[in-house]
């Protein structure tokens, strides 16, 4: 009789243990993302594989050319576009179809019904996008330094530059890509709805081609969304100071650009907050 009493208490003593905590749960639903992004072979293809591709062909046919300024070539502001482009790519592009996707398959009703804290999967998504990001500049940055001569951020100061905005560019097109999740009807209609879109920033914002090859109209377009200071940001970070001549203002605009990005980053978590949804619209 006395040895079973433990046994009856362990129930009580394992409903009183303490539930996980937000950073935990967020960090184990990380870990859940980034299997499951990496189990997905033509999704970590497409994401990782295309900007590189499109750096050698375009970095092939056009990066001898001089960049209109001693010591800069068209090859080095591809690099520094495309790091860009890479980044909004695997937060912007890849979340907005992805979430999409899964509030079609019902796998976000699911979850919202599981006790997991609704934080944490928003956690998850960011550190899958964190950790994807940094392969993906990674990538692209080996292959500027190997046949493109892209000079390596020279100073702190210029180090700090590139951290700043690859983290506050990536912050933005994250909760962008979270919140135009919501404007698919499908999962069908995702991809070709968000794609669009963020194919014509990349040509108007200086990562297909070089920025002062851009009508001063569309320049003025590119200006309002965050890709175009995400792209400035880093060749500023790359590029020697007399690159800056090749910016409409003639200068790298630090200010502006933290300013444009920080405000991105407050009208993206708007968005999220007032039109993300666990469930598709017509189930």
């Amino acid at each position: 009789m006395t040895a079973s009493a433990p046994a009856r208490q362990l129930p009580a003593a394992a409903s009183s243990a303490p539930l996980p905590s937000l950073l935990t749960t967020g960090l184990a639903r990380g870990r859940v993302e980034l299997r499951t992004f990496f189990r997905e072979r033509e999704t970590v293809v497409f994401i990782f594989a295309l900007p590189a591709v499109l750096l050698v062909l375009l970095g092939s046919i056009f990066g001898g050319q001089s960049a209109l300024t001693p010591g800069v070539t068209v090859g080095q502001l591809f690099v520094a576009g495309m790091i860009a482009g890479g980044i909004m790519s695997t937060s912007f592009q890849y979340l907005g179809i992805g979430i999409a996707v899964e509030r079609d398959t019902g796998m976000l009703k699911r979850l919202y019904g599981t006790p997991m804290p609704h934080t944490a999967y928003f956690v998850g998504k960011i550190v899958q996008v964190f950790v994807c990001m940094i392969a993906e500049i990674t990538l692209l940055m080996i292959m500027g330094v190997a046949f493109y001569h892209l000079q390596l951020p020279s100073s702190a100061g210029r180090w700090w530059t590139f951290a700043w905005v690859c983290v506050l560019g990536c912050a933005a097109c994250s909760l962008l890509g979270i919140a135009v999740s919501s404007l698919p009807r499908s999962a069908r209609s995702a991809s070709p709805m968000i794609t669009l879109p963020f194919l014509v920033l990349e040509f108007i914002s200086g990562v297909f081609i070089p920025f002062t090859s851009v009508p001063p109209w569309l320049q003025r377009v590119a200006a309002v969304f965050p890709l175009k200071w995400m792209a400035q940001g880093l060749r500023s970070a790359f590029l020697p100071p007399g690159a800056a001549v090749l910016e409409p203002a003639h200068s790298w605009e630090h200010g502006k650009m933290a300013l444009v990005l920080a405000a991105w980053v407050a009208a993206g978590l708007v968005l999220c907050v007032r039109t993300f949804r666990w469930q598709s619209r017509h189930r």
